[in-house]
């Protein structure tokens, strides 16, 4: 198992990237969140990782913070939660803001989110309380769940952020709108961020 990853950052694509260790290029899929964070190109990044092993490809994650990654584990073992419905929850919330969630029982936040329908939030709401049954505002559930727990390049930033957005599970004429009057001198990452910003406080 690949638990952590440590080397050069040669290319971002939200929400993939390319990470080169030891000559080796490692491509991963990542949360908006980690991909904001992470350095500038060429630059050294390290990053937990989660391995995905199907009969058809090898698939593998990467999270900027450990306690993203186990909360990205909690989710994919929700029924009907993927890898890329988790994903889509994690670049669309922080953790802290996922867990404040499911502990109100805020399930119209949760549906806000693009793959997430009411049953879906019903369902992560219950399922995902029992695993932060000592929650507490400023939060030592994701300390709890920690300790259990290739897309073509385009040169228009706007472009690579509805890619991105539709990556996500946004629907084509859903993620133009979402960018619809941003700036479009913004970064890539820039684009996406107010975009998720925009539509959960809408």
């Amino acid at each position: 198992m690949i638990g952590r990853l440590r080397g050069t950052l040669l290319e971002k694509q939200p929400p993939w990237l390319v990470l080169d260790v030891g000559g080796v290029g490692y491509e991963l899929e990542a949360s908006m969140n980690t991909l904001l964070a992470l350095p500038a190109t060429g630059e050294q990044a390290q990053l937990f990782t989660h391995l995905i092993i199907r009969e058809d490809a090898h698939l593998l994650f990467g999270f900027g913070r450990e306690q993203e990654r186990a909360l990205f584990r909690a989710l994919i073992k929700v029924n009907g939660v993927g890898p890329k419905l988790a994903l889509a929850i994690l670049s669309g919330m922080e953790e802290e803001q996922f867990i404040r969630c499911v502990m109100d029982d805020d399930a119209k936040a949760l549906t806000r989110l693009p793959g997430v329908g009411k049953k879906t939030a019903e369902r992560l709401i219950i399922e995902m309380r029992d695993r932060f049954p000592h929650w507490q505002q400023g939060g030592t559930a994701l300390d709890e769940l920690t300790q259990t727990a290739g897309p073509a390049s385009a040169s228009d930033p706007l472009l690579d952020a509805e890619a991105a957005l539709v990556a996500l599970g946004y629907k084509p004429t859903e993620a133009s709108k979402m960018l619809s009057g941003l700036d479009k001198g913004l970064s890539t990452e820039a684009l996406i961020k107010a975009a998720l910003t925009r539509k959960l406080a809408g």
